[in-house]
């Protein structure tokens, strides 16, 4: 069988204050299709600044929605081909 490789590219941002982080995951498939999610951390002001924190909320942010779009996408095109799919966890 032979192995697929998908790659996820993170871009993460910054604002101006450091206050608020950004990052955004993008996948493109073999098939052509491109997914794309945004995730957002904000910085307390009372906190301490430490960017890797928010670097990494931010991009587990992008990436668990990531995950429930293709999750989606994977439910609507079964329901295409064979009918309705039901979501288990």
């Amino acid at each position: 069988m032979e192995s697929k490789r998908w790659t996820v590219e993170i871009f993460v941002n910054e604002d101006d204050n450091d206050d608020v982080t950004t990052a955004t995951a993008v996948l493109y498939t073999p098939a052509g299709r491109r997914h794309e999610s945004v995730g957002r951390a904000r910085r307390n002001p009372s906190d301490r600044p430490v960017p890797e924190i928010g670097d990494e909320l931010a991009a587990g942010r992008a990436l668990a929605d990531l995950g429930a779009k293709l999750i989606g996408d994977g439910a609507e095109d079964v329901a295409q081909l064979a009918g309705p799919a039901y979501e288990s966890y």
